[in-house]
């Protein structure tokens, strides 16, 4: 029986020194004050002192879950169009404008109504009209543009079944303008260029269509609730209702849900607790308090029965089971996750990892509990062997939740979870984002600081009688299974594009808003630059460098042993590595070697890369030398087992024909052919000849000689004495040279136009073009065509090609620096879009890219904005080393972002656009593309180059 832990958190009711009343939990060592101002805005702050910057959100209690029956979708339109600015921003002459956007608002109206197809036709044509004459009133992404002038980053939002959160990273010197900013956001929607975000959204939809996992989450949550709106009403909507959208049923939403007693300002950062929160009611104490509206809860009843649904995409089979669970937070929901990781865990120690996953009775198992405001739901999902059916995976999955209901699962295996949830909390709320995610997510949830800070103490009082006792109440023919099978998508819809005309985008004026926000001058942040060989400790300990960085934070530690030899040495090591994972020793069978990893919380990492293999071990610091013994064990002792190696080909094998169903892999490996062709790295694989042909005792000697290989550690934690006494007993001296590696030529592009037929409803298309060898003196200039011209929502390409054009969802170009000197930087232009919008996204971005386009405002606040980030910027914890680390490879010793912000200092246009004209403009490119080949216009295809369509087996080289 575990001890009964008593929550140890309880809420204090405390006054600050400008008498704003706050909540804050005792013994709370995050120290969050919880404010909630008179209109009933709720305000999360607390401190982070890691840089001088803070993480911010405004979550909004409302998604798509609120969505009208007959307008879903809305809540993430209303999103996108939150970023349209208001009658302040965004615009030229708003009295003007605001008269054609009325115009526009009875059109929808008279269009949604509309039941002929002609007639909506010429209603559409008339929008679209009216929208050309509003747009010459429109100055596009001027929300955008002040964020980044504070040199904010991580800019977004996201839509969910409750929540709308707005997300930016701003330095803390610019809280007051970034409130500014705020403020006139969400007092005043504006919904201009309203039919070219419309067309972006139309964009998002068809992608989702792509997307094999939202298929399968939708089929399951339709199913699993046939009332409530978690499983009735999608994020995205459905598409007869984004053609028909409202522009006044948007305001109406946005008028009765976007209200401050429906809303929370969540701020994590280096800030001041009473500064701050007399900035926000400053600006946000005089927004309104108003009821909403009213909803009435709804019930799902029981399931009773085995629900079943088949879906088809072209992608590899797999099997979805989920029960519907009690709402987060509940004790039902928190038993269901303690299920969750006993049968799938980190350690892989779960009952799922161990029976199914270890033993290779299928290509992957995994459990996870998903707690929603209302309703949770237990999922399982497995991903058969090619021999096996649906019905036989299923039984797989049924027979590991039969053991939980019969017990049969060790004593130390739940005290063993709470120990590793109590790690993961300690690692989520060690960052300011990390802390402001919780803080938010419990905002969303209803939930009480103090219940979220007690939720693992009431999870610690689970016993494993009550876990069985759930499992064999709970646990019924009572569940939706979705069977994901091979074949086409018949369901698949495509939204066509309503014909659009592009608008043309006042680039070169600003409101005065915005000239407002750009002049008011902050307090200035210094930069600071590391010094590494200040901040890392370096030490011999035999014939090993060892590195040490503090951990000045928590008590978790880490250990890397860094050899400096990856698959271009020897690639056959990724091989060994993967069998490793099924073997044990000659004391420990496999099962207990993950048991015993786990026990003591200690998770192990092995990274394979071309140049570099790092085993990581992560956990309390009292344990890790535990966990390098084990490791060690492991590794030395490894014990051969030639059926497992069997099965492992066999996995291997089957992996490699889902890796070629799946559309994603596709792309990469087709991404890389047009990059390297031949010589593609990822093509550089074991044949199934030679995996036939090994002897896994070839695999078990390369792991055991690993520690005779030179290598070198880094330990982050706080007792780097104590880690040298210890670990010396763990290291031998090296007693093997690293073998030599191969080399991959980086061949030039030279305008050919590489294709893989896909069912799909979108076309993705990547240019990539060998550029010069890297140049450390253009770093500066890099960071800023990048943020200035090719990436964000205020780059050059975006402004285009979406706002202006409506041509894809996703549109960018990045120039990319190699990682080693001697190598090769590439440039890389990415669309995705409708097929029949290709070839003018291709012409838009091809007149783009002829020559840099001046916009002078627009380059300043890049380049304001890229010394802003520098400026507020810090690094710590593991990244102190592991930066250092790659900077050896480009033979630098220093920080070098004191170079780039002195260069980036006395940056001008001119500079950028000789930068561009020398190093961008002369590069030739080849093509990636993938989509359905009868949908695609193929002569204009052929007009991007050389033109050839290849097989999946000369992409991946099997």
């Amino acid at each position: 029986m575990q001890t009964m832990i008593e929550n140890q958190y309880t809420t204090q009711n405390l006054t600050d020194k400008s008498g704003y009343s706050y909540l804050q939990v005792q013994n709370d060592e995050n120290g969050v004050r919880i404010y909630t101002l008179k209109n009933g805005l709720k305000v999360y702050l607390a401190q982070n002192n890691d840089a001088p910057r803070i993480q911010t959100y405004i979550p909004v209690k409302t998604g798509s879950n609120n969505d009208p029956a007959d307008n879903t979708g809305l809540a993430h339109y209303l999103e996108h169009m939150m970023f349209k600015g208001t009658s302040k921003l965004g615009t030229l002459d708003w009295g003007k404008e605001k008269e054609l956007l009325g115009q526009i608002s009875d059109l929808y109206e008279q269009h949604k109504a509309e039941q002929n197809p002609d007639k909506k036709n010429e209603i559409y044509k008339k929008i679209d009209e009216i929208s050309q004459e509003a747009s010459k009133y429109a100055i596009a992404n001027e929300y955008d543009k002040a964020i980044s002038s504070l040199g904010a980053s991580g800019t977004n939002a996201h839509t969910w079944l409750d929540e709308t959160v707005y997300k930016n990273n701003i330095p803390n010197n610019e809280l007051e303008k970034w409130l500014k900013i705020e403020k006139e956001r969400f007092s005043d929607l504006v919904l201009r260029l309203f039919h070219t975000e419309l067309e972006s959204v139309y964009e998002e939809f068809n992608r989702a269509q792509d997307n094999d996992g939202r298929l399968v989450h939708y089929a399951l949550m339709e199913e699993l609730f046939p009332k409530h709106p978690n499983g009735q009403q999608t994020t995205l909507g459905k598409s007869e209702h984004l053609k028909n959208p409202s522009m006044k049923a948007i305001h109406q939403y946005f008028n009765d849900f976007y209200v401050p007693n429906n809303m929370a300002m969540v701020l994590v950062g280096d800030l001041d607790f009473e500064a701050t929160i007399l900035l926000i009611d400053q600006y946000f104490g005089k927004f309104e308090y108003k009821e909403l509206p009213k909803k009435n809860k709804i019930i799902e009843e029981p399931l009773t029965k085995v629900v079943e649904k088949t879906v088809k995409s072209p992608s590899a089979p797999r099997l979805h089971m989920a029960w519907r669970t009690d709402s987060y937070g509940t004790q039902e929901e928190r038993l269901a996750e303690v299920v969750a990781q006993i049968l799938s865990n980190s350690g892989e120690a779960g009952l799922l990892d161990l029976n199914i996953n270890q033993n290779q009775k299928a290509l992957r198992a995994v459990a996870y509990q998903s707690g929603f405001k209302q309703y949770g739901m237990f999922t399982m999902v497995i991903i058969p062997k090619e021999n096996q059916t649906l019905d036989e995976a299923k039984n797989l999955l049924l027979e590991q939740i039969d053991l939980v209901k019969k017990g049969e699962f060790p004593d130390w295996l739940i005290p063993a979870i709470i120990n590793e949830m109590k790690l993961q909390k300690l690692k989520n709320l060690e960052t300011a984002d990390g802390l402001a995610t919780v803080l938010y997510g419990a905002f969303i949830s209803e939930r009480t600081w103090e219940e979220e800070l007690n939720e693992i103490s009431e999870c610690e009082k689970i016993t494993k009688d009550e876990v069985v006792n759930f499992a064999q109440n709970f646990f019924k023919d009572n569940y939706v299974a979705i069977k994901k099978e091979r074949g086409a998508n018949e369901d698949l819809i495509r939204v066509e594009n309503p014909g659009i005309t592009p608008i043309k985008i006042n680039r070169e004026v600003q409101s005065e808003f915005l000239t407002e926000i750009l002049n008011e001058k902050s307090s200035e942040i210094k930069p600071q630059f590391i010094d590494y060989q200040n901040e890392i400790e370096v030490a011999d300990v035999k014939d090993k460098k060892v590195s040490f960085v503090k951990n000045k934070y928590n008590n978790i530690a880490q250990v890397h042993l860094i050899y400096k030899m990856g698959t271009d040495h020897d690639k056959e090591l990724s091989l060994a590595i993967d069998v490793l994972q099924f073997l044990g020793t000659e004391e420990l069978l496999p099962h207990q070697l993950k048991e015993e990893f786990y026990k003591i919380g200690i998770s192990y990492n092995f990274y394979t890369s071309a140049d570099i293999f790092r085993i990581s071990l992560s956990g309390l610091e009292e344990n890790i030398v535990k966990g390098l013994g084990l490791m060690k064990h492991w590794l030395t002792s490894v014990r051969p087992d030639s059926e497992v190696y069997e099965g492992t080909v066999d996995l291997i094998l089957e992996s490699r024909e889902v890796a070629k169903k799946d559309k994603n892999k596709i792309m990469s490996a087709l991404t890389q052919y047009a990059k390297f062709g031949e010589n593609s790295r990822l093509r550089d694989v074991i044949s199934e000849a030679r995996l036939k042909e090994i002897q896994v005792e070839e695999l078990t000697d390369k792991i055991k000689n690993l520690v005779n290989f030179p290598y070198e550690i880094f330990f982050y934690g706080k007792d780097f004495n104590g880690f040298k006494a210890i670990a010396d007993d763990y290291i031998e001296v090296s007693i093997l040279d690293i073998p030599e590696a191969r080399i991959f030529p980086e061949l030039e592009t030279q305008g050919k136009v590489f294709f893989i037929d896909y069912d799909m409803v979108q076309v993705e298309m990547s240019k990539i073009g060998r550029a010069n060898e890297i140049n450390t003196s253009n770093f500066g200039k890099i960071n800023v065509f990048n943020e200035y011209f090719g990436r964000g929502l205020s780059s050059v390409v975006f402004q285009e090609l979406r706002e202006s054009k409506s041509l894809a969802y996703s549109a960018y170009v990045n120039y990319a620096n190699a990682n080693a000197i001697g190598k090769r930087n590439y440039v890389a232009a990415y669309i995705g879009t409708q097929a029949n919008k290709l070839h003018l996204a291709v012409d838009a971005m091809d007149d783009l890219m002829k020559d840099l386009p001046r916009i002078s405002a627009q380059f300043e606040n890049a380049k304001n904005s890229a010394l802003k980030q520098i400026a507020s910027t810090r690094i710590t914890r593991t990244n102190i080393f592991f930066n250092y680390l790659n900077l050896n490879k480009l033979d630098i010793y220093h920080d070098i972002r004191k170079d780039i912000y002195h260069e980036i200092e006395c940056l001008t246009i001119d500079d950028l656009a000789a930068f561009y004209h020398q190093e961008i403009k002369p590069v030739q490119y080849n093509v990636a593309l993938i989509g359905k080949k009868e949908n695609l216009d193929m002569k204009a295809i052929e007009n991007l180059g050389e033109f050839q369509e290849v097989t999946l087996e000369e992409i991946f080289g099997y």
